[in-house]
């Protein structure tokens, strides 16, 4: 299988080494800037990995005269930004890519993919040994709000454990095993079972305790979620009692 990749950046490169690494023939990448027109010539796939508000533009460029699909690796997009070539499909990795040596390794290591269209994606997916799931175009934007939580969110929260432990002069890493130990129920127990701590306990004093003692930067965040946690306990006591 040939690719050429459209947008050099990390997730590009990402995919890139990942193609590599599985016998694909990677050619010469292109920037959104360069000349696209013959981007399809001697390849397989053209692969997209340009910022979202740039796909329907990139494609636009793209003059495709042999069977080679164009495939975009957006999560919150569907088809419709490619709609103009004949092979379209579009592959998102479920993962972070930070960098193109640790990006490759996570795309080869058992991942998810959100595939659609054309069943090129499904078989990026398979020479990647991975997952993958189908997504109802109207649930693709709810889809990616996911993903945004559950990458880009946890990033802010972790951010202000590290705050804190600045404050206090303890190491980050301190609180690794706290971190992977919840991570770690949550994928064996389910979130329900796997809070924990004050709001649990219904221990508003402690929460109170808490928030007074946080600067002002970082009560907002504290409390937003505090009360998400609170809210959360009685829906599942509640559950709980209804089902007993």
């Amino acid at each position: 299988m040939r690719v050429r990749i459209v947008g050099p950046g990390r997730a590009g490169l990402s995919f890139s080494r990942a193609f590599t690494k599985v016998g694909w023939e990677v050619l010469e990448h292109l920037g959104r800037n360069d000349d696209l027109s013959n981007a399809a010539e001697g390849v397989d796939i053209v692969l997209l990995s340009v910022p979202d508000q740039h796909i329907n533009e990139v494609a636009q460029k793209i003059t495709v005269t042999n069977s080679a699909a164009i495939v975009h690796i957006s999560g919150s997009l569907t088809l419709d930004p490619i709609s103009q070539h004949t092979r379209i499909a579009s592959c998102h990795p479920l993962l972070s890519l930070p960098d193109p040596s640790l990006g490759a390794k996570r795309l080869l290591d058992k991942a998810w993919f959100a595939v659609a269209g054309d069943p090129i994606s499904i078989e990026i997916a398979r020479a990647f040994d991975g997952e993958y799931f189908h997504i109802p175009d109207e649930k693709r934007v709810l889809y990616h709000a996911g993903a945004c939580i559950a990458a880009n969110h946890l990033v802010v929260l972790l951010s202000q454990v590290e705050r804190i432990c600045e404050m206090v002069d303890i190491p980050f890493e301190a609180y690794l095993n706290l971190i992977q130990g919840t991570l770690d129920s949550v994928t064996t127990i389910g979130s329900k079972k796997s809070l924990t701590g004050p709001a649990v306990r219904g221990d508003l004093s402690t929460i109170q305790s808490h928030l007074d003692a946080l600067p002002q930067t970082e009560k907002v965040l504290y409390s937003c979620l505090s009360e998400a946690a609170q809210e959360f306990a009685t829906k599942e006591t509640k559950s709980q009692n209804m089902k007993a």
